[in-house]
């Protein structure tokens, strides 16, 4: 009942109603994937105020509590250069 563009939230929204109309901003949504992107958007939300933050670059994957790790690792970007040859 939240829409993931503007955060209008509606006050009723029937379980057979499957697609809806935000009638705030006027973007359609399948309720569904509206709800999985307000999901996604919470839990990073949250992961961000709590500190444990993840990246997708291995940089800050880690948490910063427990116990430590007794292998060595290190962080390794995983998206390769690109390098441009001219012909």
């Amino acid at each position: 009942k939240l829409c993931s563009n503007c955060y209008y939230q509606i006050d009723k929204l029937p379980l057979d109603v499957r697609e809806w109309t935000c009638p705030n901003c006027g973007i359609r949504h399948d309720r569904d994937g509206n709800a999985a992107t307000n999901i996604r958007a919470e839990g990073i939300r949250i992961l961000q105020t709590d500190g444990t933050a993840v990246f997708a670059n291995g940089g800050g994957v880690r948490p910063k509590i427990g116990r430590k790790s007794v292998l060595r690792h290190s962080s390794v970007m995983l998206e390769a250069h690109t390098i441009i040859a001219s012909i």
